[in-house]
């Protein structure tokens, strides 16, 4: 299988596992379409957003922000404020997240408000 087909069929099953009817929420439901990454880091501050892709790396003590990837890169997400953290939820997990962005730096990042898996 070709690289561009790998990457067709990862990216198929990423937003099947973002649909799932059977899911977990934490804090507040996703609603809308998911953007990408990409269009998050060029979003004004305080826009609000929603991304699905896989949690690739998050806090190892309290759980209260991760590493989300979808096709177009890869942008934390900070929980701390939704009240809930992901110190129970796999690495590799398939997520929708929807929260606000706000600048880390001069970096773009999502405080979130409530996510799905």
């Amino acid at each position: 299988m070709g690289c561009q087909r790998h990457l067709a069929l990862v990216f198929t099953v990423i937003l099947a596992g973002c649909g799932s009817p059977s899911a977990t929420i934490l804090g507040r439901a996703p609603e809308g379409d998911p953007g990408s990454v990409a269009g998050v880091r060029a979003a004004p501050e305080s826009s609000p957003a929603t991304l699905c892709g896989v949690m690739v790396e998050k806090c190892p003590v309290a759980g209260c922000w991760f590493i989300l990837r979808d096709d177009t890169g890869t942008i934390k997400v900070d929980t701390k404020d939704a009240g809930f953290v992901v110190v129970d939820v796999p690495l590799k997990t398939v997520m929708t997240v929807t929260g606000r962005v706000v600048a880390n730096g001069s970096d773009r990042m999502i405080q979130a408000s409530g996510l799905r898996y």
